[in-house]
């Protein structure tokens, strides 16, 4: 994603979020898990897929809201029992982010690896103001007129979408991205369908190979 890259040339927050955009689109995470993503969670090697370990989120409610009269309050992640947690395998470029990231900024007093200046949690502001700078340096008007990749949301949708059009398993994709496989197939249909013409393609091809009369090993 060209915005993703973007980032690490904005001024201000930029680079704080570069790392932060990269989780939502190579991990496909939610804004939510993102923010509350703490160093303990992630496995991190000198090489290969790492691994992220998600525990829950934190969500934006307002003070009055929440029952400490904290701005965030975390959530436990969706449809699943409260000790229950969510393993995402990540991909090397997205391991040497976090370690970059990891490096150069720290993490915060709870061990969240994206803080605030303050050390607080990253705010919805924030980003989104972030993400917007990011697309109108990098995007032309006509991606703009197309509302390309809008919202920082987008990226997650973007990451699933590359999942399933990489010919994964959706039912991988569905416990990768912590959703049921029914909402799966109700938003990625159009992907979906493409890996199933693909995958039909690929066995048209097989079975002509074996019904050669040599059985397809022509000049073995």
């Amino acid at each position: 994603m060209v915005s993703v890259k973007a980032e690490q040339a904005q001024p201000g927050r930029g680079p704080h979020l570069y790392a932060f955009f990269g989780c939502m689109y190579y991990a496909s995470l939610r804004p939510a898990e993102v923010i509350h993503l703490k160093r303990n969670q992630c496995r991190l090697p000198a090489n290969g897929w790492g691994l992220l370990n998600l525990k829950g989120g934190v969500v934006t409610a307002g003070k009055e809201w929440t029952d400490d009269g904290a701005v965030h309050e975390i959530h436990l992640l969706k449809r699943r029992a409260s000790k229950a947690t969510r393993p995402v395998p990540i991909p090397p470029v997205l391991v040497r982010m976090l370690s970059e990231h990891i490096q150069r900024f720290g993490v915060a007093a709870d061990g969240r690896v994206f803080q605030n200046a303050a050390g607080n949690c990253i705010d919805f502001a924030a980003y989104s103001i972030t993400w917007r700078r990011a697309r109108e340096a990098t995007l032309t008007l006509e991606e703009h007129a197309l509302e390309l990749a809008k919202r920082p949301y987008d990226l997650r949708h973007a990451g699933i979408s590359f999942w399933l059009a990489s010919g994964v398993d959706p039912a991988e994709c569905a416990r990768r991205a912590g959703q049921s496989i029914q909402v799966l197939f109700r938003y990625y249909a159009k992907f979906l369908a493409e890996a199933r013409d693909h995958a039909n393609r690929m066995i048209e091809e097989s079975m002509k190979q074996w019904e050669a009369p040599d059985g397809g090993r022509e000049g073995a």
